[in-house]
Formats: C-alpha cells, structure tokens, sequence
C-alpha cells in the first residue's frame, strides 16, 4: 500500500520542478510507487527526455487492455514574484492547490497511478492488461517521448483504450471529454518575387502586392465541411516576413508560416493539392517547406464513452460533452497503434498561467473516476 493519497502525491510531484525536459526524480518516485505495487517496469531515456512505461498482468484474446499516459514535465513559471505561492511550493490555499503543473498534468498523474494500484491490489488476479505511461517531453518538442515510446511498447504490448490525463474540462470536472483531436499541419509558403529598389518598382516584382489576392482568398477558403464531432478544417496564417527588412529595397521573397488544423474529413494530401491549386491560380512563384505535426484521431468506441461517462456521473454528478476542440496532444501518437483514445482531465483554467491551480476535492474525484473507469473496462 502506497503512502501517499492522491493529494499527497500530486503535491509532491509539484515541488519536484520538473520543466521540460528535466524530469526531476518524478518518475522515479512514480516507478518506486508502481513497483512496490506490483507492477513490471520499463524506463527510456531518449537524448534528454525520461520515459516510463509500467504494467500489470498479460494481454489475452478473452478481456481488455487500458492504457494511462501522462507527462511530468511543466512550462517554465514565468516571473515567480507575480505567483501569489511560490510555484513549486505545491500549497493550499482555501479549496485550491497551487503550483506549476497541478492542472496541466500532475494531479492527473497522481490520480491515475494511485487509481491502477488500487485496482491491481483489489484485483491482483484481473484479466487483461493495465498499464501507465509517462514522459518528460510533452510540454517541448515531443520527439522523444511518447512518439519514440509507442514504437518501443507495441513490439510486446497491445492495447484497447486509453485515457490521456490532460485536463480536459472547462468549467467543472468532468464537463469535457476529448474523444479526439484535429490533425496539425504546418507549411512555410515562401512567395517569390524579384528585389529592386523602393524608388525603381518597375524594376521588381514585390511579392507582398503579389501574393495580396491569394492571401485574400485564403481568409473565408472552406478546405471541408467537417463532420459531426469534428468543425470544418481551420487555416491561419501565424507569421508573415520578407527576405529583407531594409526599407528602401523591395523584397525578393515573402514567407508565410502558416498552420492547419484539420479534421479526420481531410489529409495531409488534399491538402497540399488544394493550397498548390489555389497558388497556381495566381500563377505565383511559390515554394512551399511541409510539417505533418500530428494526424487527427477519432474515438468512435462505445463501450469506452460509457464508461468515461457513467464514472464522472457516479463520482462528479456532472453530465459530460464529448468534443474534438483544442489542440494537440500525446494522443495522436497513440491512437496510430489501434487504440481508442480519449482525454480526461482537471479543469484547464488556469494552466500554463500565473497562479496554476486545481480544486482540492477534484485531486481525490479524478482518482475515483479513474479507479471507476478501470473497473468498468477491465472487470
């Protein structure tokens, strides 16, 4: 048995100051926690990220396999004197917990590692397979976290669901659900024009004037309609510089950094296919460097939003609206593997902010929602 609640725990995972992507020693109190309980470990270290992957029991054709992920690694603080705590203190103040990281995500952290242990040691003979993973690198570039981590895990482990600890919820716990994410790619479109000088235009082409129309057109283009649990394709454009900031030459280049967000109703390749016709429109000089960031994912799987469902009305009283906004997240390199992924967490209010906090008594609700959905599940 654990000395630790999931209060106690979140509140010592916090005073570990754990930016990305120095884990601090979290996951190694987690693996010591996780181990004594039972559970098989494996820990990855890739270029300066921590990874740990921790499981109990056999995958089997007749039962269930659940998987928790989570990150330990937290933004920076910004200017610690604007905290009304100090960051990593992890102190509570009335109905509230502060500190760096207690919504965004180791309350989460806390509440799904206790939450297996106590189902492990309730059911030490349990079908199927339980299992967490954590990594230090979700606030960063998340290269060598969970993306490098799923290759590694699937060559022995397979599994059916998993719950991504962010915090999902809006106004009370509970309230949102991620049943998936939209798609993110990235493309730099450098426009190409002809320099000269500002007093000589009729010696130039500027590619600002140029590419005016087609920027125009990029601002109401629909790229798809969406569908029901995805809205319509987003595209913006994020930065707009030239290939000189010298104010007497006409530039010879403009480049556009520009994103979309894209739901399940579109792919990297019609993407591409409809930028570059709407370029070759203009009949621009155009190059174009392309990012796929992370593909969209979709949880269609019933049994697993009933279950998340059915929980948080048994442990928050709070009915739950299943959605696909916001942006990113570790799932998208989970989902590729076949597993049904959904997100559920703390209220996000206030993360990455000054003053991050979380409700006291949400710490110990995510805990028994958590513990309520294993059951469920796996038994």
């Amino acid at each position: 048995m654990s000395d630790f609640d999931a209060l106690s725990l979140t509140q010592e995972l916090i005073r570990r100051q754990s930016i990305t992507p120095d884990d601090q020693g979290c996951q190694e109190l987690l693996a010591q926690i996780l181990g004594d309980a039972g559970f098989k470990i494996d820990k990855q270290r890739y270029g300066e990220v921590d990874n740990l992957f921790a499981w109990h029991g056999n995958d089997s054709k007749d039962s269930q396999s659940l998987l928790f992920v989570g990150h330990t690694d937290v933004v920076a603080t910004g200017d610690e004197n604007l905290w009304k705590h100090p960051p990593f203190a992890a102190i509570i103040d009335g109905e509230y917990l502060y500190g760096r990281g207690a919504a965004d995500m180791k309350c989460a952290v806390a509440a799904f590692t206790l939450a297996v242990i106590d189902f492990v040691q309730a059911n030490p003979n349990h079908l199927g397979k339980i299992a967490i993973l954590i990594t230090s690198d979700e606030e960063g570039e998340a290269i060598d976290g969970i993306k490098k981590m799923m290759p590694h895990i699937a060559k022995n482990h397979k599994f059916d669901f998993c719950v991504v600890g962010e915090p999902s919820s809006s106004e009370v716990l509970g309230d949102v659900v991620r049943i998936g994410r939209r798609g993110s790619l990235h493309a730099e479109i450098i426009i190409h024009g002809k320099q000269g000088h500002v007093a000589y235009p009729e010696n130039a082409l500027n590619p600002v004037f140029l590419a005016a129309p087609f920027i125009a057109e990029l601002s109401n283009y629909q790229w798809d309609q969406g569908n029901n649990d995805f809205p319509p394709t987003s595209f913006q454009i994020s930065s707009v510089t030239t290939s000189t900031n010298t104010s007497n030459i006409i530039p010879a280049d403009m480049i556009l950094q520009t994103n979309f967000r894209f739901s399940p109703e579109s792919d990297k390749k019609s993407l591409e296919k409809q930028l570059q016709q709407i370029l070759s429109n203009y009949k621009l000089e155009y190059s174009i460097n392309w990012n796929l960031s992370g593909l969209p994912f979709h949880c269609t799987n019933s049994l697993l939003k009933e279950a998340i469902k059915n929980s948080i009305i048994a442990n928050s009283n709070t009915e739950t609206e299943f959605n696909t906004g916001g942006g990113t997240s570790d799932g998208r390199f989970i989902a590729p593997f076949g597993v049904e992924v959904v997100e559920l967490g703390v209220v996000n209010k206030t993360i990455h902010q000054i003053d991050e906090c979380v409700l006291v008594n949400d710490v110990t609700y995510l805990h028994d929602i958590y513990l309520q959905v294993t059951k469920d599940l796996m038994t």
